[in-house]
């Protein structure tokens, strides 16, 4: 019997296709092992998926993935534009084997106008869980860092954290600079403020001429009331939004925009993305997709499109290299989504052309520094298996790493790393608790158990397993492996060379061997860079979980701190540091803590013994 002869029953296509519905949805091909290959969308899910099954498929890549499918699954939903949604969130849940993946391991920076009585301007990253308005995303942090310095010079907008806006008793040194209006101290009027923030958000909405034009006429409003101060203020702010404005890099226009070029080349891919807001340039950021075989760039640039821009606002124009597939569908649900219009240009003429070719060229010059990177990494896996004497190159490595100080909040790290880098979104932390403080041992043996047993269960294990540290840190993974009956994954100790110099690191085999290969091997640069990551993974954790615990313990070991007060006096101060620097009587206006209790809390958070109250004295006659 062939490979190809396998006991399970081949999956007739063009039978399950004739009792499929018309309407539109999401398949999902499965292979044998129940992985996810394909997760595409239909407006007619017959039609779409009997293109499968009913002819020959002009891709070898389409037709190896069809030659895979034993099952395949059907969510119908009502219209093209929820099955374009459905599809875009399985793809970046399941990560198909076969579909183009947008592999970014950064999250995307925002401008930050949060919903406070006195709003504050700052940079986000990460999830958008603070209440506010976000403006974004932008092509890089230097783009946003240059658009917050320009909106702080126009509208002096409070920047700091509420922990130093509570505790403000005099204007800080933004102030004195003239970029901040201090609201902190009263020096502005709410409603004043209140005018200031709405403006800012036209301006990062790109309204450049209806800002202007409302604070004209706050302008004139405020001449005619004789407030020729304020008019004065007004008067400048208009002047440095003109002079913004003069700057515009798309001529005379007030441009939302953000122009796209593909490349593939070698069977990698880059996406540049050019983005313009309120007519000036924002900057460029290069993308580059995981293509899983795919060489077309309109069908890496339509994939882009979907997993980019619906999860976030949209500009008005997305100006493209390439024609994409189901274009009116796109501009359909992203304008929905957006609210407002939202067009896609794959030919364009004039300025916006010149833009375009601009992208292309960067983007060339993008994805040949990824391959000649790629070409790099590749180099320090082979020389890994050779050093290691490996069958084959590693295609998954995990490395754990435990930090604690002197054994207090100990964690342990695993960072994942494949074959073109670090995969971010499979590190994991462990709290280590339990064991006697300071057992590193016990730490590694513990974070090892659980990362196994789960991987036994879950099928994913590593080619490859790093322990930072010796022989005996090694032991505990032997030990944990053993247990649970793991085999077919190589393990390495790195130890620290002497005087903890880089380059000098020993690699200690299971068998109690031991190699230095120097600090010019590719292979040891490659292990260097994985286990500094986990010790950068385990260290911030660590410190998170140290600061944590002695923000909650200290308030703790106060008698009359229960819970209760505990939540309502670092929400008052903004956390600790702002409560370690109040006084007894601004404690003591928190609600439940009265004076006696307000004089024990500062005490304690001061290492002071508090002041007990003295009895009245009495005088014998």
């Amino acid at each position: 019997m062939t490979a190809d002869e396998d006991a399970t029953p081949a999956f007739d296509g063009k039978a399950f296709v004739r009792e499929l519905t018309l309407a539109p949805g999401v398949y999902r091909m499965l292979a044998a092992d129940g992985s996810v290959l394909y997760v595409g969308k239909a407006a007619s899910l017959r039609k779409r998926v009997g293109s499968y099954f009913l002819k020959e498929q002009p891709s070898r890549r389409i037709a190896h993935m069809v030659r895979q499918i034993a099952a395949i699954e059907i969510t119908v939903t009502r219209t093209a534009g929820e099955a374009l949604i459905l599809e875009n969130q399985l793809i970046k849940s399941l990560r198909p084997r076969y579909n183009v993946l947008l592999r970014d391991d950064k999250s995307y920076p925002f401008v930050l106008l949060t919903d406070e009585t006195w709003p504050r301007l700052a940079f986000h990253r990460g999830p958008r869980s603070t209440p506010g308005r976000y403006f974004g995303p932008y092509p890089g942090a230097g783009a946003v860092r240059e658009t917050m310095d320009l909106m702080f010079k126009l509208f002096r907008l409070r920047s700091c954290e509420d922990s130093v806006f509570r505790n403000r008793s005099r204007p800080c040194l933004q102030h004195q600079i003239g970029r901040c209006s201090a609201p902190c101290v009263g020096l502005v009027a709410t409603r004043e403020y209140d005018a200031t923030v709405r403006r800012a958000a036209l301006f990062l909405e790109g309204r450049g001429e209806e800002l202007v034009r409302d604070m004209q006429a706050a302008m004139d409003e405020a001449a005619h009331r004789l407030d020729f101060e304020q008019a004065a203020v007004l008067r400048d702010q208009i002047a440095g939004i003109r002079k913004v404005q003069a700057r515009q890099y798309v001529e005379g226009e007030q441009v939302e925009m953000d122009v796209l070029a593909c490349v593939v080349e070698q069977g990698q891919a880059c996406v540049l993305l050019m983005a313009f807001r309120g007519g000036f340039n924002q900057g460029t950021r290069s993308f580059f997709p995981k293509t899983n075989g795919e060489e077309a760039a309109e069908e890496v640039l339509a994939a882009f499109v979907a997993q980019y821009y619906l999860d976030q606002r949209p500009p008005r124009e997305i100006v493209l290299s390439h024609p994409v597939a189901d274009r009116e569908l796109l501009e359909q649900v992203l304008g929905e989504q957006a609210g407002r219009k939202v067009e896609l240009k794959p030919s364009v003429r004039g300025e916006r052309a010149r833009f375009l070719e601009l992208a292309k060229q960067n983007a060339a010059l993008a994805l040949a520094t990824e391959i000649g990177s790629s070409a790099s990494q590749k180099a320090r896996l082979l020389s890994l298996q050779e050093l290691l004497e490996l069958p084959a190159p590693p295609q998954r490595i995990e490395c754990f790493d435990i930090s604690h100080t002197m054994g207090e909040a100990t964690v342990a790290s695993c960072v994942v790393f494949d074959a073109e880098g670090p995969v971010r979104g499979q590190y994991r932390r462990y709290n280590i608790a339990g064991i006697e403080p300071g057992d590193d041992y016990a730490a590694m043996h513990q974070a090892l158990e659980r990362r196994f047993r789960r991987g036994v269960a879950e099928g994913v294990l590593p080619d490859l397993l790093l322990i930072d540290g010796g022989a005996g840190q090694l032991a505990q993974a032997r030990a944990v492996l053993a247990e649970l009956g793991v085999e077919g994954v190589a393990m390495i100790g790195v130890a620290k060379g002497p005087e903890r110099k880089a380059g000098a690191e020993a690699l200690v085999f299971p068998d109690g061997r031991e190699i230095r290969p120097g600090a010019a091997s590719p292979g040891l640069q490659l292990v260097q860079q994985v286990r500094d990551e986990a010790h950068r993974f385990a260290i911030t954790g660590h410190r998170g979980k140290r600061q944590k615990l002695r923000e909650t313990s200290r308030l703790e070991d106060i008698p009359g701190i229960g819970p209760r007060r505990r939540a309502a006096l670092l929400k008052h101060f903004g956390g600790l540091a702002g409560l370690r620097n109040a006084g007894p009587e601004e404690i003591a206006r928190v609600e439940g803590v009265n004076a006696a209790l307000a004089q024990r809390i500062h005490a304690a958070l001061h290492g002071l013994a508090p002041q007990s109250p003295q009895p009245p004295r009495t005088e014998t006659p």
